[in-house]
C-alpha cells in the first residue's frame, strides 16, 4: 500500500516537473541586442520601450511560485503568466493555454526572434512551455521549478527543449 503512494507521489512531482503547459526596422538605435543565435542586433527605441514594458510585468511576478492551472499571485502556470505579461505589457490578449497561444499569430526563425515574441518549448512528449522573448537570448517565464524568473534559450535544458519561437504583434517595433 505504501508502495503505491510512492509511485503515486513521483508521478505528481514529475508532471509538475514538466507541465506548463515583421515591417521593416525604421526606429532609431538606441543600444546592441543579441538575437537567439547570438549575432549582434540594434534594439530600436520602440524594442528598449517593449522590454521595459515586460520587464516592469517581470518585477511584479518574480518569484511567484509555479502552480498549474494558477493565474495570481500565490501561484501562475506558463501560459496564464505569459498571457497577464502581454496584457499588462502591450494591451494584447492572448489565448489562456500554452496550446492555443502556440497557433497565434505566426513561426519566427530562430534567428529573426525578436524583443516580445513567444517563445515555444516541447518539454515532453506532449507538454508544452511558453515564454516571452527579451533579446540577447533570454526569455522570461513561470518555470515549473523556481516560478516566475528570466532564463537563456541557449541555456543546455531549455536548448534541447526548443520548438519555435512565435510573432503575434506586428512586430515589437509596434505602434
Amino acid at each position: 500500500m505504501t508502495k503505491n503512494y510512492t509511485v503515486l507521489l513521483v508521478s505528481l512531482i514529475a508532471s509538475q516537473l514538466i507541465a506548463c503547459s515583421a515591417p521593416s526596422n525604421t526606429g532609431v538605435t538606441t543600444s546592441t541586442s543579441t538575437n537567439a543565435t547570438g549575432y549582434s542586433s540594434q534594439l530600436t527605441h520602440q524594442e528598449e520601450k517593449t522590454k521595459s514594458s515586460f520587464l516592469s510585468v517581470y518585477n511584479r511576478w518574480e518569484g511567484v511560485p509555479y502552480r498549474l492551472g494558477g493565474n495570481t499571485f500565490q501561484g501562475i502556470d506558463c501560459s496564464a503568466f505569459v498571457q497577464i505579461a502581454y496584457r499588462d505589457a502591450l494591451s494584447v490578449d492572448l489565448p489562456r493555454t500554452t496550446l492555443h497561444q502556440s497557433k497565434v499569430g505566426w513561426s519566427i526563425n530562430y534567428n529573426d526572434a525578436e524583443v516580445g515574441d513567444l517563445v515555444f518549448f516541447r518539454t515532453s512528449r506532449t507538454t508544452r512551455h511558453v515564454g516571452v522573448y527579451l533579446g540577447d537570448r533570454q526569455f522570461l517565464h513561470a518555470s515549473t521549478s523556481r516560478g516566475v524568473i528570466i532564463s537563456r534559450v541557449d541555456n543546455p535544458y531549455w536548448a534541447s527543449k526548443f520548438w519555435h519561437f512565435r510573432r503575434v504583434t506586428n512586430s515589437p517595433k509596434i505602434n
